[in-house]
Formats: C-alpha cells, sequence, structure tokens
C-alpha cells in the first residue's frame, strides 16, 4: 500500500479535485474558520510529584469548511490525542478551540460530537450488528424508521457495504471491513466534520481508494470538512488539500499539498520515526 501506483486508478479524479480546491481557496478563506484551534496545550495529570508530561504544545490552526487536512507525524507526535481532543474525549489543559466561532465547551458533549465525528484507528460494534450499528446514532435522535433506513442503505451503497454484511456481528468481521462500517456509521450523522485516525490501515488498495475517493466527493459536494491521522504519505499527497505534520506535540508545518516538498517531508518522518525508536531504548 506504500506504492503510489496502487492508488492511481482510483484517485484518477483526485488531481481535479485538489484544482477545484484551490479555485476555491480565496472564497474559503474569506469566510470564518469552521474551526480555530489557538495556542492549545494539553499535559497529562500530574501524580503526586510526578509532573504532567507535554502531549500538544503550542498548536495553532484554521480549517475551513471542506477542507481535507492529514496530520502526518512519528509516532508519538500526539496525532490521536489531537483529534480525541476535538470532539472532547479529553479536554485541552490551556488554550481555546473554537466551532462556528462558538468555544467549543459551550456546546452540550453530545450535540458537538454530533456534529464532529471521530472514527478510531480499531473501531467497535458494542455487540451490534452491522444493521444495527448504522441505524443506532440515527435511532438515539429519535428519527422516522423509514429515514432511518434510507439514509443507511445511501451510505451503505456509496461505500460498497454488501447487502450480506447486515447481519454480520464484530466477530464475523476483519478489522478492515469494521473500518469500513464504521466510516458509515459515521456518515449517516451527516457530520460538519469528520475525524478519521488511520481509516485506510487495515484496508485493501481497491477498497481504500474508493473510501477516500467517495470522502474527496463528500468534502467537495456536501461540505464536510475532513482531518485524517494517515501515515501513508502518498495516499496525502492524493487526498489532502492540506498537510498538519507534527512532531513531539509541535505542529511543525501547516501546508498546502501543492506546495509540499515530498521527498523532504518522507525524509524529515523516517528520521524523526528513528528518534523517536531510539528515545524508547
Amino acid at each position: 500500500m506504500d506504492d503510489l501506483d496502487s492508488y492511481d486508478s482510483g484517485f484518477n479524479r483526485l488531481e481535479d479535485l485538489n484544482s477545484i480546491q484551490d479555485s476555491r481557496n480565496n472564497e474559503l478563506n474569506s469566510t470564518s474558520p469552521q474551526l480555530q484551534l489557538k495556542q492549545v496545550n494539553l499535559v497529562t495529570a500530574a501524580r503526586g510529584a510526578i509532573m504532567g508530561t507535554p502531549i500538544l504544545t503550542d498548536v495553532s490552526f484554521n480549517a475551513f469548511q471542506g477542507d481535507r487536512l492529514c496530520i502526518i507525524g512519528p509516532s508519538g507526535a500526539g496525532k490521536t490525542s489531537l483529534l480525541r481532543l476535538l470532539n472532547r474525549l479529553s479536554e485541552p489543559t490551556s488554550g481555546a478551540i473554537y466551532l462556528e466561532n462558538q468555544d467549543y465547551r459551550k456546546i452540550p458533549v453530545l450535540q458537538l460530537r454530533q456534529q464532529v465525528m471521530l472514527v478510531p484507528q480499531e473501531p467497535k460494534l458494542l455487540g451490534m450488528t452491522v444493521q444495527q450499528a448504522l441505524a443506532y446514532p440515527l435511532t438515539l435522535q429519535q428519527l422516522p424508521q423509514r429515514q432511518i433506513q434510507e439514509r443507511v442503505d445511501v451510505y451503505r451503497e456509496k461505500l460498497h457495504i454488501p447487502f450480506d454484511w447486515l447481519e454480520r456481528t464484530e466477530l464475523q468481521l476483519s478489522v478492515g471491513q469494521r473500518q469500513l462500517v464504521a466510516i458509515a456509521r459515521a456518515l449517516v450523522m451527516q457530520p460538519k466534520i469528520l475525524l478519521l485516525d488511520e481509516p485506510t490501515s487495515a484496508l485493501d488498495a481497491g477498497t481504500a481508494s474508493h473510501i477516500l475517493r467517495v470522502l474527496a466527493d463528500l468534502a467537495l459536494k456536501d461540505k464536510i470538512t475532513i482531518l485524517m491521522v494517515n501515515h501513508q504519505l502518498d495516499i496525502a499527497q492524493l487526498f489532502c488539500s492540506r498537510v498538519l505534520y507534527l512532531q513531539g506535540g509541535h505542529l511543525l508545518q501547516d501546508t498546502p499539498v501543492t506546495q509540499i516538498d515530498w521527498k523532504q517531508l518522507r525524509e524529515t518522518l523516517v528520521q524523526a520515526e528513528a528518534q523517536a525508536s531510539q528515545d524508547w531504548l
């Protein structure tokens, strides 16, 4: 899956999408950011005489509606912690996060998580069948059953989830299949922002290409903002409009995809991973 050619056939439209995104940048940037982080810090709680450990330090960036952001960095950089922060699975130690110009801590947490959906790297179905898992978040909203099923069918078909999966349980699905179902479960909620943690890590190249093409179309047409943690630079190059590079909890780079020196970024990432491995010894 690290071979760029293995994705090209699935991404034959992404160059056009990136061109359209570039042409819309002035329009997007003339409006208020959908998501703002201002000098955000995250520190683990102190225990007795042991001081807390910094996880994220002075992180600031904006995300505009329809952005496709890839968060890249070595192990331990704080990538997953950043995603968890954005839908309040954890709280910033200091700094501020705004969703559509509102301090996100003033938004009821369940309401926030309906608008900012997180798909973890190893999702669970909580003992449900695939059908139940896809319908469950809509059931909580007390939508009519017909509307629930129509929306489930739309996203099941978009993501090419076979009909015969619907009665399967988590134990009958591979990790990659669970990832696919979890992405569909998030999309049925039609969130404003979608947070994805390594969403293609267990998928074959063909399925990954299709999923990312669907996500790119949703970002463009439905203006869903996507923040994706992904260690595969080939995917970032093809899918993203911007790249955020984290290292040691610091945001070192926030760059449009068209302005990135990919060879240099790859070398930087390899060196950072090697240093991180040494630090664990």
